[in-house]
């Protein structure tokens, strides 16, 4: 049995324009913080269906090495928001997002004014870099401040949003193809910042992150800030002061045993070792599984399948984007029940399957006009995709951000992203090559690839769902570093929260106190 007894003060802090409403908060929260991966999504679809028009193809007069510099260099500028965004996002998860909105707002204006190749890459280049430091930025924020049983639908629904961005740049390029101008590739560039203004618009009505306010020692904010996302405002509600314990406890404990938020602490200790590693997993799967050839090469894969008209490449393309959409929605809802580490089983092992079946579609019926053999194919790219986003859509930041405590989180994060964008790079810029010398074989390589991926998963993960970000210590450290009981099993009635109540404390101000006693 454990007990505790701690006070904490419940005083306002000024959050006036932040919603009372939890659940109100909670969708605030989710749809400004969604930027990054839209952006991405949407890029990653304008850039297939650009890669498509001849209106653009012709203006820049691209060849393969160009047509991949222009398609990867969004990459180059994540690399080096990876070594930013790390130190940015610990400025505060807020002032982050803003900075990197605005260089994100910049690049788009580059890249739709572009006069030629440099330009247009410069501008992609500063595109990387905002959406690096937005999504290291955005992925802590939200998976800091949602509740922990509304973490996996939050931060997974905000990588979700990747196809939300795809389908609408899907949309906009179908609707701009038939432009006889450069604004048939210009429109769809300028349009790409529109997820940056949403965010920019609601930044002042949504609170900073519970755990950074507590390690900047700003208790009292971080005490009203976890009664809005968890209990309607109500700062005497046990839930709230059993979470704000935890989390005083936790980062006063990686305070004492001199954790700081440097690079370094990533690789100080056996844990942290562990909880990197676990993370580079993430990155390396989710580029190399296969997803990054159909994001920016659909058109490429479709010419080899025997789909050549532009009209009917676009057509596909939306209602690509709508299936995965709905796809990684269902996995996002799935993430508590299944668990991360099932749902990341299943979304390697069935796009490593999938992928063979394209390779050797492709080897038997490659340039076809055996129409089964075309519908075979794009079902099969359809499945791929699909059975991708269940899984590693929602996991792309969500279990990086689980995985790490508070002081790697963001350096890690940051880490994270350099080496998720290093890997896209590589992928994107090698892949018109490969299939060039490879052919269908290239899709065989990248299966067996896959194979590995899903032995180490299946080996080497821990599942996260379920815990606050503090209790998932245990999985590391072999101990929690608060005395408090688990915050599910006060929530679930198996353990006992008494003798609450609210008093005058020390110098005037209004002081709560529990007492909680965990069951065995």
């Amino acid at each position: 049995m454990s007990s505790l007894h701690t006070s904490v003060p419940v005083v306002s802090s000024g959050l006036a324009r932040v919603p009372r409403s939890s659940n109100a908060l909670t969708a605030l929260l989710t749809i400004s913080s969604i930027v990054a991966s839209a952006t991405l999504g949407f890029d990653s679809s304008m850039m297939n269906n650009l890669n498509i028009l001849p209106s653009y193809t012709d203006y820049f007069v691209l060849t393969t090495a160009t047509t991949a510099l222009n398609t990867s260099a969004v990459y180059i500028g994540g690399c080096i928001g990876g070594f930013v965004s790390g130190k940015i996002v610990d400025l505060g998860r807020k002032p982050a997002l803003l900075y990197g909105g605005i260089l994100t707002l910049i690049a788009v204006v580059l890249q739709t004014a572009a006069q030629n190749v440099p330009m247009f890459v410069v501008a992609r280049i500063l595109l990387g870099l905002g959406t690096g430091i937005t999504g290291t930025a955005a992925s802590v924020y939200l998976s800091e401040t949602t509740p922990y049983d509304k973490r996996a639908w939050t931060v997974g629904f905000f990588n979700d949003c990747w196809y939300v961005g795809g389908l609408i740049a899907s949309g906009i390029t179908y609707g701009t193809a038939k432009m006889d101008s450069t604004w048939a590739w210009r429109l769809p560039s300028a349009l790409q910042g529109i997820f940056t203004i949403i965010t920019i618009i609601l930044l002042p009505f949504i609170p900073e992150s519970p755990r950074w306010l507590v390690y900047q020692d700003r208790h009292t904010e971080a005490l009203e800030v976890l009664a809005l996302t968890h209990a309607n405002g109500d700062t005497a509600n046990p839930i709230v002061l059993v979470q704000y314990k935890e989390i005083m406890d936790t980062i006063h404990f990686e305070k004492e045993a001199g954790k700081t938020l440097s690079f370094a602490q990533t690789v100080k200790t056996p844990s942290a070792r562990k909880r990197m590693e676990l993370m580079m997993s993430v990155a390396v799967t989710t580029s190399v599984t296969g997803n990054a050839i159909i994001s920016y090469y659909l058109g490429t894969m479709l010419d080899a399948a025997g789909v050549t008209n532009t009209t009917t490449q676009l057509e596909i393309s939306i209602i690509l984007n709508i299936w995965c959409l709905v796809v990684s929605i269902a996995g996002t809802l799935c993430a508590n029940k299944m668990g991360r580490k099932t749902l990341a089983c299943i979304s390697t092992a069935l796009p490593m399957l999938f992928l063979f079946l394209v390779g050797m579609m492709t080897k038997l019926y490659g340039n076809s006009t055996y129409t089964p053999a075309i519908y075979g194919t794009v079902a099969l790219i359809f499945l791929f995709q699909g059975s991708y986003s269940f899984g590693w859509t929602p996991l792309t930041y969500l279990y990086p951000a689980e995985v790490l405590n508070y002081s790697i989180r963001s350096s890690g994060m940051s880490v994270y992203l350099f080496a998720w964008n290093g890997l896209g790079l590589l992928v994107t810029f090698a892949w018109p090559f490969a299939l060039d010398s490879l052919a269908w074989k290239a899709y065989m390589l990248n299966g067996a690839w896959d194979a590995i991926e899903l032995a180490y998963v299946a080996c080497c993960w821990v599942e996260t769902g379920g815990k606050t970000l503090e209790e998932i210590d245990v999985l590391f450290d072999g101990e929690k570093h608060s005395d408090v009981p688990d915050l599910e099993a006060v929530m679930k009635g198996k353990a006992d929260v008494l003798d609450l109540n609210t008093g005058i404390g020390e110098e005037t101000r209004n002081v709560a106190q529990v007492n909680v006693i965990g069951k065995e």
